[in-house]
């Protein structure tokens, strides 16, 4: 869906079409019930913050303003919602290694191979594992701004317009995270310094 026709559903919404809104559910919900999950890392959690989420867009969509992209605008009441209930409810989430497809299943999460050395040993599952560990133990602030770079791979400047953040305090939390998730894993004992450089720092889009 084009950034037109989201903002022709968006004014045939606003003159009462409230039907309409659906296909903007529809066209986004994955990736925001994805988002939820990472965040949260459990299934019936992340499905009420993505309800609450799309609730929540609907009775705000006064406020849209069409400045960004109406998903950046819905990446950040999303990240909004879910770190006021990690806050909220002091919830330390649990893991969850798998997201939605594109296809309608539930496939693995992968880290892509060219982060990794082709001369480490170490098993794709054990460092995805041990990455979603090391976000674990990030702030809910940290943790959000790395899923929307590394894993939804939003640029820099759309971070910060889903954020109201400044694009140099968007770069140095982000390179903020990537350091203390790259302590964290080499801390777990199972991953060298170098390949920890990797993982933290390689791949990000945008």
């Amino acid at each position: 869906m084009t950034r037109e026709e989201e903002l022709e559903i968006i004014v045939r919404v606003r003159s009462g079409d409230t039907n309409a809104f659906e296909a903007l559910v529809l066209e986004h919900q994955k990736k925001i019930y994805n988002l939820a999950l990472r965040m949260l890392g459990n299934e019936e959690d992340a499905l009420d913050m993505t309800q609450e989420a799309f609730l929540r867009a609907f009775n705000s969509l006064d406020g849209f303003r069409g400045d960004s992209k109406f998903s950046v605008w819905l990446y950040r009441l999303s990240s909004n919602i879910c770190i006021d209930f990690l806050r909220s409810h002091g919830k330390k989430q649990a893991s969850s290694l798998t997201v939605d497809g594109h296809d309608e299943q539930q496939e693995e999460l992968e880290l892509p191979d060219e982060r990794f050395s082709p001369n480490v040993a170490l098993e794709k599952k054990e460092v995805r594992n041990a990455v979603y560990r090391g976000l674990e133990t990030l702030s809910p602030e940290y943790r959000c701004i790395l899923l929307l770079r590394e894993i939804e791979g939003l640029s820099y400047e759309e971070i910060g317009r889903a954020l109201k953040l400044e694009a140099g305090t968007v770069k140095s939390r982000i390179f903020r995270a990537r350091k203390k998730l790259c302590a964290y894993l080499v801390s777990d004992g199972n991953i060298p310094d170098n390949l920890a450089s990797n993982v933290v720092k390689g791949g990000a889009k945008g």
